[in-house]
């Protein structure tokens, strides 16, 4: 007879066949079963610090260990994963049966983030000897909850603020990540590694960052749950940054519910950002998500930000439709926005950028052997220096950045700009067509990757800059497919109404009719 301790790995090891399995009774699953994947458990090496699992927590971690190794690496590995951290079956023992609000459940952290196990590296090689020892104050919050910091993931290098001309996606540390429903597709970015993990299976949940969709992109490209809260719920110290203005932290999950219960553990208030003492939580993000009902809610209809792809806009009025039969009552909006918020908030973002990588450079402590960058200068140095890093695009937003020092019109520019957005976009359209929320797709689905070209994403799908400039929150749901590509919708409200946003996401969750794409962890194929 075989012991527990065996049966448990056995069938940790036997769930790589399966798709995601999130580790609570309220996740919705997947409408189709993932493709079986056959794999030989006794020729994968576990890596340092994973051990035979004793109880089923462990055999979840274990498992997902297992799937990391058999379809992240390689020459078709979905290449997501930076680094495991090193006491895997350590933090679960010490963490399940405590009564906590996350119960040892897996969570891969976007590598511009700090934990105390592994190096922050931001993708760059400049800053690959980055071993701080320090938990950043949302990560600190991930483990008070019961959390398991399983890794870190790749990301487009420096959050794709290096260059106009950049492949989200890819970075110098990580290499270019790809889309577990086509391995030649784009998993967008910057939190590219955290929305593939998340759709391949390879943890409960993770954790992205945002300074302009750079979590609902890959979120709504990989087909998973991607929340962009209000700017101050969640603290940002001890993340590498881009903006004080715009910068969050965020959750990636395979439900809203997962989500929303992840960004209950990592919200708080931190005296080293202001942001977060002036914001708005609840204690409990989950609460009232199950029974939230659409009957009355009104929901403004973005009709210009629907972009012009037929197909994506196909899939949209099905999801509309669905809200609708709950009960929700549209409100058709045409609206263009106000060019101006594109140069506001790009000044905005060239000057916080200088200031604020110089203040976290200046911050890490100093590390035997690494030569530590101190300042934008630094790194436009280090780069310049670097065949590696200079190979497939330049760095020509790190140096106008470096350039980017006029206070007063950077000061101008971040009113305008919070004006625009908040003020007379998203307050004015809630007020004035007297809606709840708004809705529009999130994206189109995911191009060819291509480090040559770059990017090549449709940019008339979409309504996040307002969201992401004004500070506000932003969710996108998965709500359908295109040739077997992920679409999701994304649903807007009030500042610091991300509770509600949250809830009307679930209940979208529930109405949806649409069955959504497996990743078949193939190139894409006409014929398939």
């Amino acid at each position: 007879m075989k012991s527990r301790s065996s049966l448990l790995l056995a069938a940790s090891i036997a769930a790589i066949a399966l798709p995601s399995t999130p580790l609570t009774a309220k996740s919705e699953p997947l409408r189709k079963p993932a493709p079986t994947i056959e794999i030989t458990p006794q020729r994968i090496d576990l890596p340092p610090g994973v051990e035979p699992a004793t109880t089923m927590a462990e055999g979840r971690a274990v498992g997902q260990i297992y799937r990391i190794v058999t379809l992240d690496g390689g020459p078709d590995g979905i290449n997501s994963v930076i680094a495991l951290a090193p006491d895997i079956t350590r933090q679960v023992r010490q963490l399940q049966r405590r009564g906590l609000p996350l119960d040892a459940r897996t969570v891969l952290v976007k590598d511009n983030i700090e934990t105390r196990e592994l190096p922050t590296t931001a993708g760059s090689l400049a800053l690959k000897d980055n071993m701080t020892g320090r938990d950043a104050p949302l990560i600190a919050n991930l483990r008070a909850a019961g959390g398991v910091v399983l890794g870190k993931t790749n990301l487009s290098e420096w959050a794709n603020i290096r260059s106009d001309d950049s492949t989200s996606g890819w970075s110098a540390i990580g290499g270019l990540t790809r889309n577990p429903h086509a391995i030649d597709r784009n998993s967008c970015g910057s939190s590219s590694g955290s929305g593939a993990a998340v759709a391949a299976g390879f943890a409960w949940a993770a954790i992205g960052t945002e300074t302009n969709g750079s979590i609902t992109c890959p979120a709504s490209i990989n087909g998973v749950v991607g929340f962009k809260p209000s700017v101050g719920i969640v603290s940002r110290t001890h993340v590498v940054p881009i903006s004080s203005t715009q910068d969050t932290a965020g959750p990636m999950a395979k439900t809203v519910h997962d989500a929303a219960l992840l960004l209950t553990a990592i919200a708080g208030e931190d005296e080293a950002d202001a942001a977060t003492l002036e914001a708005v939580r609840v204690s409990d993000y989950t609460a009232g998500l199950a029974d939230f009902s659409l009957k009355g809610v009104r929901i403004g209809v973005m009709r210009s930000q629907i972009g012009n792809d037929a197909r994506v806009a196909r899939v949209f009025e099905t999801a509309l439709a669905d809200l609708e039969a709950a009960g929700a009552e549209l409100v058709d909006i045409e609206f263009e926005m106000n060019e101006e918020i594109w140069d506001a908030s790009f000044t905005v973002l060239m000057y916080e950028l200088r200031k604020e990588m110089g203040k976290y450079l200046a911050s890490i402590p100093e590390i035997d052997g690494a030569d530590t960058p101190r300042s934008l200068a630094d790194l436009i140095a280090f780069n310049r220096s670097s065949e590696a890093e200079m190979r497939w695009f330049d760095q020509g937003l790190f140096e106008l950045a470096e350039t980017t020092t006029d206070r007063k019109a950077y000061e101008e520019a971040r009113a305008k700009a919070l004006r625009i957005a908040g003020e007379e976009t998203l307050d004015h359209l809630l007020a004035t067509h007297n809606v709840q929320f708004l809705t529009a797709p999130t994206r189109g689905p995911a191009w060819m990757s291509d480090l040559v070209l770059g990017d090549q994403f449709n940019g008339s799908i979409g309504f996040g800059t307002p969201a992401a400039v004004a500070g506000y929150p932003h969710l996108t749901v998965p709500m359908g497919e295109v040739e077997r590509l992920p679409v999701g919708i994304s649903f807007f409200g009030a500042k610091w109404a991300d509770h509600e946003v949250l809830k009307v996401g679930a209940a979208y969750e529930r109405a949806r009719s649409a069955e959504l794409p497996t990743p078949s962890f193939k190139r894409w194929s006409a014929e398939d």
